[in-house]
């Protein structure tokens, strides 16, 4: 359970992914499978590098023991040790790296239910492939970042073909934000253009005040980037410690406006640059227990 083992292993896998790509649909799912071992291994080499404690399964306490080093007390060998699998590597990555990945878990599933797939029924479609694909490269190459890896030696011969899945997931992703854009526009145009300017005012405050959908940790009004009106920017929300003082940090990944219907995550969501940053704010004892809880004694006197 070594870093630097799981980053080597992680190297191979997705070299072997790429090139099975390069072969075709007949070996899609070849190439599916191997980007989501390839995405497993680079999560759990980020993990390890913490803490090797970071990758094991929480229920198998044998695991536990070979970690720290009390492995001869364990009754299964090092061989048998159980790991997290690819959900949960990423969703622990993912807390520990607010911003730096720019998908959530809901964006991260079909990456893992593919890999599945094919694992299990060796099912795999053109279009799932490369969609997969996307996923992957999104996950692996911020890790490559903060594992201070060189992508180039990484990625190794198939550095251009990574590049060009990039750069056309990018101008998709581009079209399908302009298309949301256009039909919200024209669903505001068909709600709002028979009013005045007074009745518009009227109207958008009534609509905008609604609550935000309850799918994400938390909103923050933002400026719909589709109509004048005010809509919704959802995410996470996690803490982080900065000059001695606790923030809240909220880490967008989607976009709701009710004005005009426009919505936005995913890859569309990314391309909203000015949205996607974190929005920081203080942090205070109410987020972390209730009226119905003791007081933290951190807290008491202060």
């Amino acid at each position: 359970m070594e870093s630097e083992q799981l980053t080597r292993s992680s190297q191979r896998w997705a070299n072997a992914a790429l090139a099975a790509l390069s072969e075709g649909p007949d070996r899609y799912d070849f190439a599916v499978h191997h980007a989501g071992v390839a995405a497993e291994h680079l999560l759990k080499a980020y993990l390890c590098g913490i803490h090797p404690l970071l990758i094991v399964e929480g229920k198998h306490f044998d695991s536990f023991l070979h970690v720290v080093g009390r492995g001869a007390r364990a009754k299964t060998p090092i061989t048998k040790a159980k790991t997290i699998g690819l959900m949960e590597a990423f969703v622990r990555a993912h807390q520990l790296l607010p911003g730096k990945i720019p998908i959530d878990r809901n964006g991260f599933e079909p990456l893992a239910d593919a890999r599945n797939g094919v694992a299990h029924s060796s099912v795999c479609e053109g279009e799932q492939a490369l969609s997969v694909f996307a996923i992957c490269l999104r996950v692996i190459d911020p890790l490559l970042t903060e594992l201070e890896i060189d992508a180039a030696k990484y990625w190794g011969p198939y550095q251009e073909l990574h590049d060009k899945l990039v750069g056309d997931r990018v101008k998709a992703a581009r079209v399908r934000l302009e298309a949301l854009r256009a039909r919200a526009r024209a669903v505001f145009r068909q709600r709002f253009s028979h009013l005045t300017d007074k009745e518009t005012v009227a109207v958008l405050a009534t609509i905008t005040n609604r609550e935000p959908r309850a799918d994400c940790d938390d909103y923050e009004p933002k400026p719909c980037p589709a109509c004048v009106a005010e809509g919704w920017v959802g995410g996470e929300v996690g803490y982080e410690e900065y000059e001695g003082d606790l923030h809240r940090v909220l880490t967008p990944s989607r976009f709701d406006c009710y004005a005009c219907d426009f919505e936005a995550d995913g890859e569309e969501f990314q391309e909203l640059k000015d949205l996607t940053g974190q929005i920081f704010s203080e942090a205070d004892a109410e987020d972390f227990w209730t009226p119905d809880d003791e007081v933290p004694g951190s807290m008491v006197g202060r």
